[in-house]
């Protein structure tokens, strides 16, 4: 017999998966199980009003390998304006490509890979399950002035309803699947036994639980809302870096891994953080704002810290893959605070989701030097600087935004493309700071996300996927292949758990 002291509700939960998380790949891992046939439950430490992870505060892009417009159909949502678009073709030796250069070759080959070859597949697959996907003209296409749209950046398909979309039509699916989606629940130790993951334990509304699984996946995301962690792993002067996206990544489960021998992989020293309204009242984790507080125009202006100095070069690249490592160099220079300094001319290309917000940190001004004394930089410093930037400027390039132009400054430090005079009133400043998204570290897995302890062995039971599957990047990486990775690594962690 049972202990009489024993209740429906304090007695162990059973299934065959475990899902740890309530993000893309969490929900990705949870479809493919229970596609199976398994009884999957997911632990979502949020409550269902504030569920997602990471993946509600996206904008939903994922980036995947295409042969243009007429290889998207099927997936993506008709739209009246595809008669009139241009989307170049994105190939698999793009893909590779931009992932060894912008890691700088510390990204896990067998992973990209798999990554690469399986991306679009996965999508149509999470298509036909019930998420919805478009081109993302507000972000990644500029208007022709003959009213054609032409797409730029290698990344083109997105959520329809971004984040909030994703996360809405995940839930949907793993619903009709049965998946029990437990919120309010947070893991926060594995269960093992004889060598074996057989569950874990943790609270909710501060009582206990266990749950006993077969399978364990963790997806539960990094340690970037954890400003010990950052410190510690990142470096000095990350604890002041503003969380842009879910406060409950606080590198709990990562380190419940490593506890029971796990091996690490990836780059625990970078993480991807990009320029963030700095004096926003509500600027970290804002659910509402969710990622219309970044600010990622800089390459059609100027970048200065508080010195009114120049530090990067903001034409080096398509944003796509600049914009996930300029937010540690603003961290690092004085006070962590940087100033976007644009013209009347590129003032209307910025994206109005991000740059017309209400309540935006902006200074306006008829002249560099009132401009100066808004933000509080030395004025002599800000005109020396956008003198030198101007006169410095080729002649012999046309401005433009959709190809990489060769249009630049020879001042110092050089600025690459897009180089257009500061030179018509009035001028706009936005002030930014560092906001991280997610860390690059994780655990060592196989391509389809069984855990590996420092010997190379599987640990029994344990699955891992998303930003707690390390490998993929490091410093950088191309924008849109986060999302594409949970997808991917989600999905062959659900189909052999």
């Amino acid at each position: 017999m049972g202990n009489p002291q024993d209740t429906l509700e304090n007695l162990p939960l059973t299934s065959d998966v475990v899902v740890v998380g309530g993000g893309n790949a969490a929900f990705s891992a949870a479809h493919a199980a229970a596609e199976r046939g398994r009884k999957v439950i997911m632990l979502e430490k949020s409550s269902e009003e504030l569920a997602g992870g990471n993946s509600y505060y996206t904008a939903g892009a994922t980036r995947i390998v295409h042969n243009g417009l007429n290889d998207l159909k099927g997936l993506i949502e008709e739209d009246e304006r595809h008669t009139r678009t241009t989307v170049p073709p994105y190939s698999a030796e793009e893909y590779l490509g931009d992932l060894e250069k912008l890691t700088q070759g510390r990204n896990d080959p067998e992973l990209s890979r798999v990554l690469v070859e399986e991306g679009q597949e996965t999508l149509r697959w999470l298509n036909k399950l019930g998420l919805k996907y478009r081109l993302m003209y507000e972000r990644q296409a500029y208007t022709n002035p003959d009213g054609t749209y032409l797409f730029w950046g290698g990344v083109h398909v997105g959520n329809v309803g971004g984040g909030e979309g994703l996360v809405k039509d995940h839930t949907n699916v793993a619903r009709r699947f049965g998946v029990d989606i437990r919120y309010s629940h947070e893991a926060t130790e594995l269960l093992v036994e004889n060598g074996r993951v057989v569950g874990v334990k943790g609270t909710t509304h501060g009582s206990p639980f266990e749950v006993r699984a077969e399978s364990t996946v963790l997806a539960a995301g990094g340690f970037e809302s954890n400003p010990e962690m950052r410190e510690k792993y990142l470096g000095e002067g990350w604890a002041r870096a503003k969380v842009r996206g879910t406060p409950n990544n606080q590198g709990t489960m990562l380190n419940a891994a490593l506890g029971i021998g796990a091996a690490k992989a990836g780059d625990w020293n970078s993480a991807h953080s990009v320029q963030w309204d700095a004096y926003y009242p509500d600027n970290e984790s804002n659910y509402e704002l969710t990622n219309r507080l970044t600010r990622q125009g800089y390459f059609l202006g100027i970048l200065v810290n508080n010195e009114g100095e120049r530090f990067l070069d903001e034409g080096e690249d398509f944003r796509n893959y600049t914009y996930a490592k300029y937010g540690k160099v603003v961290l690092n220079q004085p006070d962590s605070i940087a100033f976007q300094i644009y013209d009347s001319k590129v003032r209307p290309l910025l994206r109005a989701e991000e740059y017309d917000m209400p309540g935006i940190s902006l200074a306006t001004a008829d002249t560099i030097e009132d401009i100066a004394l808004k933000i509080g930089v030395p004025v002599e410093h800000l005109t020396r600087t956008v003198a030198a930037y101007n006169s410095g400027i080729n002649t012999d390039r046309s401005f433009d935004p959709t190809v990489k132009d060769g249009k630049w400054s020879s001042t110092a430090p050089p600025k690459s493309n897009w180089s257009s005079p500061l030179d018509t009133a009035p001028y706009y400043a936005y002030p930014v700071t560092c906001g991280i998204t997610f860390t690059f570290g994780g655990l060592k897995t196989d391509t389809f996300g069984r855990v590996q302890d420092e010997r190379g062995n599987h640990i029994p039971g344990l699955y891992a996927a998303g930003e707690m599957l390390g490998g993929l990047f490091s410093n950088n990486y191309p924008g849109g292949s986060g999302l594409a990775a949970g997808a991917v690594f989600g999905r062959r962690a659900g189909t052999v758990a």
